[in-house]
Formats: structure tokens, sequence, C-alpha cells
């Protein structure tokens, strides 16, 4: 068990090199996913900003963690791509006929999407401080902010990789990443759910990304963050199980 599990971990990182240097060799991946959300914060800070009624005056505060969950729904649909493309040119069943974990190619897919979404959040954050966004947060709230976003990362990589397995074209590989991206407009992310006529904001109230958006945001002004936290996580846990279970069917089934 000891030696099959050595194999698994050194199998999964020479996968997770590979896809990682696909990446460094392609930055445009990274640099697109970062721009739309950035351009967001711009129109969102600079053009919309004084007119929106949020409670703050620093809007940019406020905006940051929809940005943020836009930016990681952006960046998975790459995940898809990735896998559906691998899946066509047969590269899943070359690594099968190697001595090497099964499991490892699919592993490896999802540890770049974590790290080129923790990319990606690190690029937007840094254009938000040069925007003027401010935190008292200590270490402790950012590194529950991290693991928030981490958690969402991994829910919306198997997601993806449901997609990117079963697809039958390219576009239909990503094109279940556009829904997830436009969550934050009917959630709490731009503006409050109290302005919103009753109907949508029932809906705003109880999807994801609303609480998640609320966990996040109070974490970095050092507020309270009450019951969304643990709404927040009960989402992404429960997301990232129920996603895993059919992409491991999918891979077992198409693979």
């Amino acid at each position: 068990m000891e030696t099959s599990k050595k194999h698994f971990f050194g199998d999964m990182s020479v996968m997770l090199g590979r896809s990682m240097r696909h990446i460094f060799r392609s930055m445009d991946t990274i640099i697109t996913v970062c721009i739309t959300p950035i351009a967001m914060m711009l129109l969102f800070v600079y053009v919309f900003g004084g007119a929106l009624q949020v409670g703050t005056d620093n809007y940019v505060n406020y905006l940051l963690p929809g940005i943020l969950l836009m930016a990681i729904a952006s960046g998975i649909a790459y995940t898809a791509y990735r896998l559906f493309m691998d899946m066509q040119r047969g590269i899943f069943e070359r690594f099968h006929s190697m001595p090497i974990a099964r499991s490892a190619a699919l592993w490896g897919h999802v540890l770049t999407s974590l790290v080129s979404n923790a990319i990606s959040v690190v690029v937007i954050i840094l254009a938000a401080l040069i925007m003027g966004f401010r935190s008292s947060a200590g270490i402790l709230p950012w590194l529950a902010v991290a693991g928030i976003l981490a958690l969402f990362t991994l829910a919306l990589t198997w997601v993806a990789a449901i997609a990117g397995l079963s697809a039958k074209t390219v576009d239909g590989a990503s094109a279940f990443s556009y829904p997830i991206m436009f969550l934050p407009f009917i959630s709490s992310a731009f503006v409050p759910t109290e302005s919103m006529p009753s109907a949508v904001r029932a809906f705003a109230e109880n999807q994801p990304v609303t609480s998640i958006v609320n966990a996040i945001r109070a974490l970095l002004s050092g507020q309270s963050v009450g019951n969304d936290i643990w709404v927040a996580l009960a989402w992404c846990i429960g997301i990232t199980i129920v996603a895993y279970i059919f992409a491991i069917r999918a891979y077992k089934k198409h693979v």
C-alpha cells in the first residue's frame, strides 16, 4: 500500500508538471482569465461605482470577492478544454499503457486548475490593490479566504472534469462555464440583495455565490462572518463530492 501511494503521488506530480508546462508555454490562458475580471472591476468601480449604494465608500472592497469568483469560473473552462483535447488525442490511453497510476493524469489536470487559478487570483488582488483595495484582515482571515477560494476552485474543477470528459465538441466542453460566470450578477457580489425584486432576491440569497461572497467580504473587512462561512463551506464541499463522483464515473466510462 505504501509503495502504491508513493507511485501515485510521484505519477501525479509528473502529470502536474506536464500540465503546468503547457500553461507556461501559452501564458495567454492565464492572461485571458485575468483580463475580463480586471476589466469588469475597472468598469464597475470607475463607471458604475458612484451610482451604486452598497453601504461603503470603497466600492472595490465590496466588489473584489465576486470578481475573484468570476475569474475562477472563467479559469476552469480551460480545464475542461484541456481534458477534452487529451481525450480526443488519445493521451489518456497512452498513459494507461504505461506503468503509472490510472487516475494520476486526471488528478494532474485538477491540481493544475488549482495552481493556475491561484495565480490568476493573486494577479487580480494586486490589480485591486492598485485600484484602492485595502483590508484590515490578519493572517488567519486571509488563510480562511484562501481556503474558501481553493475549495470553490476544486468544486468547479470537478464540474469542469465532467464536461471535459463527456463533451462531444470543444465548444461543448467549455460552454458550461458561462452560466457559472453569470451567477455573481444574481448575488450579493455587486449590490446588496435587499435592492432586488422579491423573486430575484429569493434566488440570490439561496445560491452558493452569495454565501461565499459574503463570507469572503466579512473576512477581508475584519467583520463577523456569522453563518455565511458554514453555508459557503457546505456548498463547496457538497458540490465537490457530487461532481467528483460523476467525474470519476465519466472518466471510467470514456477513458
